[in-house]
């Protein structure tokens, strides 16, 4: 039963002798061979290579030699961020047998840490989409509610830490894909600054949205992983450099005087009114932790999502020009021309929701609409990030629902514009490039509930001691019965 253990917990079981790495990566294996038909979480598994490291791990604690930060301890990889000699196919039949010819930054770093990788997690194809169901490849469940979707696009790292298949693992965010399966899982996700963790080896959906980030049972957990992939990047033309605390310092439980922030206009019509019961009560919590609520106003959140559903696609559109049939990825069978082989081999390619995003980029990037819609919606993108500075001058914190209700059914029919404003809570964020955190605050219906705390840029600290002292004081961990 190690798979119900936290990371932390783990890695003070190996530096005590009281389990082996081994032992751990086995356990996680069996429980993945156990789950892994109901949840579909994974679209690579790399057990051989696992066990090789594990027993790599073991002998250094046998030699009583120090064990890194993240020594033995097994996460999964969302499936759009490289590794040689992995597939990584963004759960894409475009890049269907793509195999990485070079590690990414974050891949490089868990290493350097002693992460042991057990594979890859499935996704929305591209990064693109709310939950998992336009991956190529298949769809994961809810391990909450097998006929409930996970979230996305992260929805596969998601439901592999709900389920027990593995204690950490890593997401990708530009609109909320970690976020918001954090919340409909019940575990903890964050979306870091942008510029904070490097984005080298990172598969582009909307290169100036994109974030790698955390997910973990513990806010803990997630605040020992930052502490390994966060840093300056040369690689990464976007990497800051600024300074990288020990995440794990002010995890002390003490919130006293913290100012938080409750914007109104996230308390909008169409909130599920349970929704809004948790995280009122989450708000009268942190009242009774010591934090001081401090009302304000976010006044253009409202334009947040059109905003985003301009820029995104935009900057789709230039990234996956580089899918043509002609460098790599698939090529279509039968065409006549160049320009036949072009058409036929994006259109085979890529999927619908992908075809979609990148038809409307096209679009607003055209001569004629440029003006109309690009160009205004950077200018919107500067008001809403106007709006976050001018809240941080009175508050430390901000705290938000984090979706508008809980995870829906597979087979919901939703309509485009239904699944675009699942992520009106969480998409203000990645448009200012500020970090957020969603932590379990509740359930409803027995399916759980997160809030999302959001931070000023670069001070995911602040954020994670806020997380951390509710989860000490009003978070019971569980996990799902699969």
């Amino acid at each position: 039963m190690l798979y119900k253990h936290t990371a932390t917990e783990l890695s003070k079981m190996l530096k005590n002798k009281e389990v082996t790495a081994t032992e751990i990566i086995t356990d996680i294996f069996n429980r993945i061979e156990e789950t892994e038909e109901r949840l579909g979480s994974f679209l690579l598994l790399k057990k051989e290579s696992a066990l090789e490291k594990a027993k790599i791990v073991d002998e250094k604690i046998a030699n009583g030699e120090e064990l890194l930060p993240l020594e033995g301890i097994p996460i999964a990889l969302k499936d759009n961020m490289v590794s040689k000699g992995d597939l990584t196919s963004a759960a894409s039949k475009m890049l269907a047998n793509y195999e990485g010819i070079y590690d990414a930054t974050v891949v490089k770093k868990l290493e350097d840490a002693g992460a042991i990788i057990i594979g890859k997690t499935n996704m929305d194809e591209f990064a693109m989409g709310s939950t998992t169901k336009t991956s190529y490849v298949k769809e994961s469940k809810n391990p909450w509610d097998l006929e409930r979707t996970p979230g996305g696009s992260s929805g596969g790292s998601a439901s592999a830490v709900a389920g027990g298949q593995v204690p950490i693992s890593l997401g990708s965010d530009t609109g909320g894909s970690i976020r918001q399966p954090a919340a409909f899982c019940g575990i903890v996700g964050l979306k870091p600054t942008y510029g904070r963790v490097s984005r080298y080896g990172l598969m582009a959906f909307a290169s100036s949205l994109d974030q790698i980030g955390p997910m973990g049972k513990s806010v803990e957990d997630v605040a020992k992983l930052l502490n390994v992939i966060a840093g300056y990047d040369e690689m990464d033309a976007t990497s800051m450099e600024v300074e990288v605390p020990d995440y794990t310092a002010s995890l002390d439980g003490n919130i006293k005087g913290m100012k938080i922030g409750v914007p109104k206009e996230y308390f909008i019509e169409g909130l599920d009114e349970n929704i809004k019961k948790v995280t009122e009560d989450a708000i009268e919590n942190y009242r009774k932790l010591g934090a001081e609520i401090v009302p304000i106003s976010l006044k253009n959140t409202e334009f947040a999502p059109a905003t985003y559903y301009i820029l995104a696609p935009a900057e789709a559109s230039s990234n996956l020009a580089r899918f043509d049939g002609v460098r790599y990825g698939y090529r279509a069978d039968n065409y006549d021309g160049i320009m036949d082989m072009y058409v036929k081999t994006r259109s085979q390619g890529f999927g619908s929701e992908v075809k979609k995003r990148i038809m409307i980029g096209t679009y607003v990037l055209s001569a004629g609409y440029y003006d109309a819609y690009y160009r205004k919606a950077q200018k919107v993108r500067q008001l809403i990030k106007n709006d976050f500075d001018n809240a941080f001058k009175k508050v430390d914190v901000i705290l938000t629902p984090a979706t508008p209700g809980t995870s829906f059914k597979l087979t919901d029919k939703k309509t485009p514009v239904e699944l675009y404003l699942e992520d009106i809570f969480t998409i203000p964020a990645n448009l200012a490039g500020i970090p957020g955190l969603v932590i379990p605050a509740g359930k409803v219906d027995n399916l759980p509930v997160g809030i999302q705390l959001i931070g000023k840029a670069f001070d995911e600290a602040t954020l994670l001691k806020a997380g951390d002292a509710y989860e000490k004081a009003y978070t019971k961990m569980e996990m799902p019965k699969l």
